[in-house]
C-alpha cells in the first residue's frame, strides 16, 4: 500500500449525542492499537505516509504506540465548524479532532508546505457517528499519494476514504468489522461508476 488513512475507535466508549447510532465496536479499549500498527507497517511500501485519527482523550497512547513503529512526524488538527455538546456546563466545547501523521521512510509531501491546522465542515453524521468529510480525506490523499496509488483504510466505517479515493482516481482497500457499516460503505462506494469494485464476504472492499 502507498498510504493509510483511517479513523479507528478512540478507546473512549463514544456515544452519539443524539443516540441515533449504535455504540462503536471495541471502543472501550486500545489493546488492538499496537498489533494493528505493526500489521499496517508491514503492508505499507517504503516511503509511505500514514494518517490515524484520534482525540485528546488518549492522544498520549496513540502517539507512544505509533511512534514505536513508525516515524512520528506531527499532530494535525482538524478544526470543525461545530462544538461538541458533552459536559455542557463544566467544560470548554471541543471543536477539533487530531490526526497522527506518520512516515515509513522519507516520502515528501506534495505541493506547498501547509500548516498543521485546517478547517473542513463536519458532516451531519447521518451514516456513521464519527463520519468524516470527504474533502478532508481528499486533501490528505492529494498531499501523500499520486494518481493510481493504493490507499488502505482498515476501519472503513461509512466508506468516506473509499469515496475520496474514487473521486481522486486512487486505488482503495477498505476493511470493516461491523456488518451494518460495511453494507452502508459498500452501497455508498458502489454508486454508478466505471471503476471495477470487488466485495468480499470477510469485510473487505477494494477497487482500482
Amino acid at each position: 500500500m502507498d498510504c493509510i488513512i483511517t479513523d479507528p475507535p478512540y478507546g473512549m466508549s463514544y456515544k452519539s449525542t443524539l443516540e441515533r447510532h449504535r455504540p462503536i465496536i471495541n471502543d472501550d479499549n486500545l489493546a488492538w492499537l499496537e498489533p494493528f500498527a505493526k500489521k499496517v507497517y508491514k503492508l505499507l511500501k517504503d516511503n509511505a505516509h500514514g494518517y490515524v485519527f484520534c482525540s485528546h482523550h488518549h492522544i498520549e497512547s496513540f502517539k507512544i504506540v505509533l511512534s514505536k513503529i513508525f516515524d512520528y512526524k506531527n499532530i494535525l488538527i482538524w478544526e470543525k465548524n461545530n462544538i461538541g455538546l458533552n459536559d455542557f456546563f463544566a467544560n470548554y466545547g471541543p471543536k477539533y479532532e487530531m490526526i497522527v501523521y506518520l512516515n515509513k521512510g522519507k516520502r515528501a509531501l506534495k505541493g506547498n508546505r501547509e500548516p498543521n491546522i485546517f478547517k473542513f465542515i463536519k458532516p451531519r453524521n447521518e451514516l456513521h457517528p464519527t463520519q468524516k468529510p470527504v474533502d478532508l480525506i481528499e486533501y490528505l490523499i492529494s498531499k501523500s499519494t499520486d494518481e493510481g496509488d493504493v490507499v488502505i483504510d482498515p476501519f472503513m466505517g461509512s466508506g468516506t476514504t473509499g469515496v475520496a479515493c474514487k473521486n481522486m482516481k486512487r486505488k482503495f482497500i477498505g476493511i470493516e468489522l461491523d456488518d451494518e457499516y460495511f453494507e452502508i460503505s459498500s452501497n455508498r462506494i458502489l454508486q454508478p461508476t466505471d471503476v471495477k469494485v470487488k466485495v468480499k464476504n470477510n469485510g473487505q472492499l477494494s477497487f482500482g
